[in-house]
C-alpha cells in the first residue's frame, strides 16, 4: 500500500497543504512590517488556549484559535501605544500564556497531549481538525484576497495610508486577527514552537528572487504548499517529525534560493 493509500497520510498531506498555502498569505504582510516573529508571541497565548480546551473538554484547536485571536488584538492595541510602553506588557502576555498553559495542562492531567501542539502532530489530524483548518484557512485567504491592496498600503506606510483615507486602525486589527487565526491552525501541523517558520520562511524564499509584492504573495503561497506536502512525505520516508522536517526543508530551500539569487546577480553585473 502506497503513501496515498493510508487514510492518516491523506489527512496529513491535506492539512499540510492547507497550512502551507494559508500561512505565507498573511506572513507576507508581517514580513513587510518587520513583525516576522509576531507568530511566536501569539503562539504562546495559543498554547494556553489549547490547554484550556483540554481542561474544559472542548476542542483544543478552536480554543487555541480563540485565544490566539484575542492575543492578536491585544498585541495590536499595545503596538499602538509605542514600543517603550508596550514591551513589558507584551512580555507579560507571552510568558503568562506559557505559564498559564502549563498550569492548565497539568491541572487537567493531560500534559502529555500538549507535546503534539508544541512540536506539531499532523499525522494525528482527524476529520474535525481538517474541517476547522479548511474553514479557518478559507477565511484568512478570503481576507487577503479582498483587502490585499489596503493591507499592503498600511504595511508600506501607515501615515500615507491614513492620509489616503484608509481605516488604518481597522486594517491593523484585521491583519492581527488574521495572523492569529493562521497561528491557531498552523500549530496543529508544525507546532507552536515552529509556527513562525511557516509564516516567514516561504516569503523569505520567494523574496530572494522576486521584487514584486504580487509575485511574492502568490509565489510564497505556492512554495508554502509544496514545502508542507514535501516535508510530510520526507518525514514519512525518514521516520522523523513532520513539523521539524517541513521547517528544515524550508531552511535548505531558503539557502538554495539565496545562492541562486547571488549567482543570477553576478551574471547580470556587467564586466568592468
Amino acid at each position: 500500500m502506497g503513501v496515498f493509500g493510508l487514510e492518516f497520510m491523506r489527512r496529513a498531506l491535506l492539512a499540510a497543504l492547507l497550512v502551507g498555502i494559508t500561512a505565507p498569505s498573511i506572513g507576507v504582510f508581517l514580513v513587510q512590517r518587520r513583525l516576522a516573529l509576531m507568530g511566536d508571541g501569539i503562539g504562546h497565548v495559543a498554547f494556553m488556549g489549547v490547554a484550556a480546551g483540554l481542561f474544559l473538554g472542548t476542542s483544543p484547536v478552536i480554543s487555541g484559535i480563540v485565544a490566539a485571536s484575542l492575543a492578536g488584538a491585544g498585541i495590536e492595541v499595545l503596538r499602538e501605544k509605542g514600543r517603550t510602553a508596550s514591551d513589558v506588557a507584551l512580555a507579560l502576555i507571552f510568558y503568562g500564556g506559557i505559564a498559564g498553559g502549563a498550569l492548565l495542562a497539568f491541572k487537567s492531567g493531560q500534559a502529555n497531549k500538549m507535546i503534539g501542539y508544541l512540536f506539531g502532530s499532523v499525522l494525528t489530524v482527524n476529520n474535525q481538525d481538517l474541517l476547522i483548518l479548511g474553514v479557518s484557512g478559507t477565511a484568512v485567504l478570503l481576507t487577503v484576497v479582498m483587502w490585499r491592496k489596503q493591507l499592503f498600503a498600511v504595511c508600506y506606510d501607515e501615515d500615507v495610508a491614513r492620509v489616503s483615507g484608509l481605516a488604518v486602525r481597522k486594517l491593523n486589527f484585521l491583519m492581527a486577527v488574521a495572523a492569529a487565526v493562521t497561528v491557531g491552525v498552523t500549530m496543529r501541523v508544525v507546532g507552536i514552537l515552529l509556527v513562525s517558520a511557516m509564516l516567514v520562511l516561504p516569503v523569505a524564499i520567494v523574496q530572494q528572487l522576486s521584487k514584486s509584492f504580487r509575485t511574492t504573495l502568490v509565489g510564497s503561497m505556492a512554495v508554502g504548499g509544496v514545502l508542507g506536502v514535501s516535508g510530510v512525505l520526507l518525514a514519512y520516508q525518514l521516520d522523523t517529525s513532520p513539523g521539524a522536517s517541513i521547517v528544515m526543508l524550508a531552511i535548505v530551500v531558503f539557502f538554495a534560493a539565496a545562492l541562486l539569487a547571488h549567482t543570477l546577480a553576478g551574471r547580470s553585473t556587467p564586466a568592468a
